[in-house]
């Protein structure tokens, strides 16, 4: 269906026939005090023809750089024929399943990512997906807050070394629903979280506590021991993890005696390219004891009267289905064709191939720092294992030493001085797209780049 826009006197009639004169009285019930104004920072729009070329320019900027940023959204070799299947027209532009006799591909195929997805985090349940990771957090919490009827407080634990986008949006959805998020703090030392920094919180009310698999430091959290003191005092648990890694690692369903309520994250690293920044979407599993507050919608097979096969959406507690006020979302929504890439993805690469993209990304951040370490100005900031990130201390600013590597079409990681204000510190990311000579370039450059600033230091 072609979108065909109302011209001025198509909106005079309509407004003419339900009796107001502007479409603005139409919202005269939203409260001025609670309304946006005017956006002063969103520019005039454009023709179609300057938004091509700005977007191009744009895309060119990142043409043959490597990349090591990280930060949440990684770059791994995705497969041609990946977004070749994807790309049909069945699975492009299927729609939502409500009719499942006219669906029954997309329902198999949400079906078949939902039991990849429970296999990888050794959970009970996954739902069909979410928006992203960040809002998927705030989705979990929601649901723990709701699952743990034992707990009043409605007070969630939330460590600091939580990527801080993730954080953000918490924040931003559950402040006004009366939750709230707690500080957890790190260990300046390891980068994890301790068992010592939940010492303060020993008697008390708490509904969940999230944890951070690697945590946004790139550390490995001792997950066992934190499981089990949450467990021990009737705490949820929520897992907020990189897919990736869970090849590799303990899967959030084995961690401690119980494992972890619910296990969440973004899934970008599984087959859905970079694209400077979206669309992603987010993961969401659980254990069976608490589905039923689980957003979204989750997809069964079952059999007909003929006793044939067929898929059909077995949970859907979602806002249009229910009333608002009862709904256990009115903000989630599945990212459909993207989730069939990441599962095209997962069957291509099954167990084995996942294991070792996992291992080769860990691999590689080890050879890293074995080629950093003998650079004068530069330490790693944390002492506890990694996946594949490690946070830098430089000897100067890393925006200054991030300028001079982009001269040499490096990306050399993510600055940390918004997110915790450390001026003189990196994140780096490596995965398996990172050769050894690509290792060797970035060792170099960055060790150029510290030579000029500590020259320039000199003539100063």
């Amino acid at each position: 269906m072609p979108y065909i826009p109302h011209t001025n006197e198509d909106v005079k009639e309509m407004l003419d026939a339900i009796g107001v004169t502007s479409i603005e009285q139409l919202f005269d019930e939203i409260p001025q005090s609670i309304r946006a104004g005017k956006l002063f920072h969103v520019p005039a729009g454009e023709n179609e023809m300057a938004v091509l070329r700005d977007m191009a320019a744009r895309a060119q900027q990142d043409s043959g750089a490597l990349c090591f940023i990280g930060a949440g959204a990684y770059e791994h070799h995705i497969p041609a024929v990946v977004w070749d299947v994807a790309a049909r027209g069945e699975f492009m532009t299927a729609y939502t399943p409500y009719q499942a006799e006219a669906s029954q591909g997309t329902l198999q195929l949400i079906y078949e990512y939902q039991t990849m997805m429970t296999q990888l985090t050794a959970m009970d349940v996954s739902n069909a997906s979410l928006y992203d990771g960040a809002s998927g957090l705030a989705e979990a919490v929601l649901m723990a807050v709701r699952a743990n009827r034992k707990s009043k407080s409605r007070r969630v634990l939330m460590p600091v070394s939580v990527h801080p986008h993730y954080r953000q949006t918490c924040h931003s959805i559950t402040r006004n629903q009366n939750i709230e998020l707690l500080d957890l703090p790190y260990d300046p030392i390891s980068g994890q979280v301790s068992l010592d920094a939940l010492k303060e919180y020993e008697g008390q009310d708490i509904a969940a506590l999230v944890i951070a698999q690697p945590n946004f430091f790139g550390v490995l959290e001792n997950v066992s021991a934190l499981t089990d003191w949450a467990y021990a005092r009737g705490v949820l648990v929520i897992a907020v993890c990189n897919p990736v890694a869970l090849a590799l690692l303990t899967p959030p369903g084995e961690w401690g005696e119980q494992g972890a309520d619910i296990a969440v994250g973004d899934g970008q690293p599984l087959g859905v390219p970079l694209s400077s920044g979206g669309p992603y979407f987010g993961y969401l599993c659980c254990k069976q004891e608490i589905v039923r507050q689980m957003p979204g919608r989750i997809i069964g097979r079952t059999v007909d009267q003929a006793g044939r096969e067929g898929f059909v959406l077995t949970l859907q507690a979602r806002e249009q289905h229910i009333r608002r006020s009862k709904a256990t979302s009115n903000i989630c929504t599945n990212q459909g064709w993207v989730v069939t890439a990441a599962t095209i993805y997962m069957s291509l690469l099954g167990h084995q191939g996942l294991y070792q993209v996992a291992l080769a990304s860990h691999q590689n951040l080890i050879k890293l720092k074995q080629g950093i370490s003998p650079l004068k100005g530069v330490s790693l900031r944390f002492s506890s294992a990694s996946f594949h990130e490690a946070v830098l201390d430089l000897k100067y600013p890393a925006d200054q030493v991030l300028a001079i590597m982009a001269q040499d079409n490096i990306m050399g990681g993510f600055d940390l001085q918004a997110a915790y204000g450390w001026s003189h510190s990196l994140l780096v990311c490596t995965t398996e797209t990172k050769s050894d000579a690509d290792i060797q370039l970035f060792v170099q450059v960055l060790g150029r780049a510290l030579e000029k600033l500590s020259a320039q230091s000199t003539a100063n």
